[in-house]
């Protein structure tokens, strides 16, 4: 049976189905090489997880140790809508120490495939038949939501995983799971193994990337007829990850119709994700990267400002995104114009043309193109002056003794400002007091910062770049200098500038040049 190409056979419309997501993000996405949650951000994860609407969220393993134990009890603490559970091996002192993080519920994963049987475990399958059935009666006994998960499931003998998952639903489980635990599987396999199990009661599945099947192994399993998929957010996890909670979510929503989260809030609780885990986005990760929704190409810029789902397969807002016009090489006459334009700049057809082979020809040279390159470029085919609303004179900062300092001098619409600051780190520290000297006017989020590049040598020079948005407008800056702290904060500063350059009065309007 060729499932792949010719279809999954007997199968209820997905559209039918009430799918729902159980997010292992503070477990097994936590499990990834250098990753290591706080109590408070696996509560703040879990807080986020609970207001995108994840049905289930397993909060760790209470057995790693104390500390992990006290970052479940933060999570149950929280009065969430979301059933908590706690990972658990085959043993009952696991289910007790769960039991004293006050969870909901516990997965309880033991052995399925002999390799794990005998040579993990040391044991036999009627062994872990009958222990697996006594466990899962001792946690059901003291109240606990039970999932059984048949580790390496994926290349089990399927007659020994129907008769283990038999006994654990005829014990008192909840529901078992599907594991390919190593992302071994195909979809055929997915399929014929998931199909077994559903038809002995509530299924789940959980699914590894390692071959880049994630995805449609998770969809095989609802196709065969599985209920709830295992995943985390942006597929952390050890090796090549889990599958991505937000790919699953937008599959299903887009092509099935079925709503297992609020889509709207994928991309914030991505990038909440990201910076607790300190594993960045990929730019070109689907839903959430950053170049998901970007477009550079003239073709795909003229044709998506025709028609914004020329080149896009659902809306950004969908996930809770937004449109951006990339500059770079391959950039046009309407890409360029509609870039201008959002920044309430117009320019003739001559101008434009100028500024479309400068954009270019600094692209080619291999250096990204900011609002404020383009900007820049612009004020000078138009040859106008930039009025500055905001400069920085001076700028200095210490991070010697126990808490980093920096004290900068402004010249903010002609008055001279000067403010100091402190933060965990002389940069933190000097945005604080660009911050305190701008005032108000300092209204703006600063949407991104990263270390764009750095030189080698005695002589290094970093280059960062920052987002910031203010109101509906939105623009990146880039500054190099041998001084990390000066790069930001002269990026910092020139930022907030152009966001305030077209509001003299701290009203958003635009700056509209003469042609």
């Amino acid at each position: 049976m060729n499932v792949l190409f010719g279809g999954f056979p007997n199968s209820t419309p997905l559209s039918d189905r009430d799918v729902q997501l159980l997010d292992t993000t503070l477990r097994d996405g936590e499990q990834a090489p250098g990753i290591s949650l706080a109590p408070e951000e696996k509560a703040e994860i879990a807080a986020a997880l609970d207001a995108a609407g994840v049905s289930v969220i397993e909060a760790g393993s209470a057995c790693t140790g104390e500390g992990e134990r006290e970052a479940i009890r933060r999570v149950t603490d929280w009065d969430l809508d979301a059933k908590i559970t706690s990972f658990a091996r085959g043993v009952r002192d696991d289910v007790d120490l769960a039991l004293d993080c006050d969870v909901d519920g516990v997965g309880i994963v033991v052995p399925a495939s002999d390799r794990h049987v005998e040579r993990k475990v040391g044991t036999t399958r009627e062994e872990v038949v009958e222990t697996t059935a006594d466990l899962v009666a001792y946690a059901r006994d003291h109240g606990l939501w039970v999932e059984v998960l048949g580790e390496d499931g994926s290349r089990a003998d399927l007659d020994f995983l129907e008769t283990l998952m038999a006994e654990a639903l005829d014990a008192g489980a909840d529901r078992v799971c599907f594991c390919d635990t190593v992302g071994h599987a195909g979809p055929e396999r997915t399929y014929e193994a998931v199909s077994r199990l559903a038809e002995l009661g509530p299924t789940s599945t959980h699914t590894h990337d390692d071959l880049g099947l994630a995805v449609t192994n998770a969809l095989a399993s609802l196709a065969a007829g599985a209920d709830l998929v295992h995943a985390t957010v942006n597929g952390v996890g050890e090796r090549a990850g889990n599958v991505a909670l937000e790919e699953v979510a937008i599959a299903l929503d887009h092509c099935y119709g079925v709503e297992t989260a609020d889509t709207t809030r994928l991309y914030d609780l991505a990038r909440v994700v990201a910076d607790a885990t300190g594993v960045a986005l990929a730019p070109n990760k689907a839903v959430v990267g950053e170049n998901a929704f970007a477009h550079e190409s003239g073709i795909h810029t003229d044709g998506t400002l025709k028609d914004e789902r020329m080149y896009e397969p659902y809306p950004p807002e969908r996930v809770g995104r937004e449109r951006r016009l990339v500059l770079g090489k391959h950039t046009g006459r309407a890409g360029a114009k509609a870039a201008l334009a959002e920044h309430g700049v117009e320019v003739d057809d001559d101008e434009l043309g100028a500024v479309v082979a400068r954009v270019q020809r600094l692209a080619e040279r291999g250096k990204r193109v900011t609002d404020a390159d383009l900007l820049a470029i612009a004020e000078d085919v138009q040859g106008r002056d930039r009025d500055r609303r905001i400069e920085l004179r001076e700028l200095t900062a210490t991070s010697g003794g126990p808490l980093p300092t920096a004290s900068v001098r402004l010249v903010v619409d002609g008055d001279e400002r000067v403010a100091s600051g402190t933060g965990d780190g002389p940069v933190d520290a000097a945005v604080a007091a660009v911050r305190e000297a701008v005032g108000s006017m300092a209204d703006a989020s600063l949407e991104s910062y990263h270390v764009d590049a750095i030189t080698g040598g005695t002589d290094a020079v970093v280059t960062v770049e920052v987002e910031m948005s203010r109101g509906d407008r939105t623009v990146t800056v880039r500054a190099s200098d041998g001084d990390i702290t000066r790069a930001s904060v002269t990026a910092m500063v020139d930022a907030l500038d152009r966001l305030l350059a077209a509001a003299p009065d701290g009203e958003a309007g635009p700056a509209v040049a003469d042609d």
